[in-house]
């Protein structure tokens, strides 16, 4: 099974903005509610995307950096990037639907 990877302040530019593949970054906190909800959900789809699309998990209390940067106000919120760039954002927990239906829009 494929499990997201966890990325940092330190490592975001390298496993997310600098790579070829469109990413699913998901901001979460281990207080959160229904960031845990939304993390099995996430998990499935990072097998169902194998090879299309990247996932990782940024854990906004030990990551701040990036968090501030990208305007996270509230978790858990789901940025994909393609091109390094922000192409699609859920904020939220949302059905596992809605998820496939943003990343679709970006491959």
């Amino acid at each position: 099974m494929v499990h997201p990877s966890d990325t940092s302040d330190a490592t975001f530019e390298t496993d997310v903005i600098n790579n070829d593949t469109p990413v699913l970054v998901d901001f979460w906190a281990p207080w959160c509610g229904p960031c845990r909800m939304v993390a099995p959900i996430v998990e499935e789809l990072a097998g169902e995307y194998d090879g299309r699309v990247k996932f990782v998990k940024l854990n906004t209390d030990e990551n701040p950096q990036v968090a501030m940067k990208y305007g996270i106000r509230s978790i858990p919120t789901l940025l994909v990037f393609k091109g390094g760039e922000v192409a699609g954002q859920i904020i939220g927990f949302r059905p596992k639907s809605d998820l496939q239906k943003r990343i679709e829009a970006v491959l």
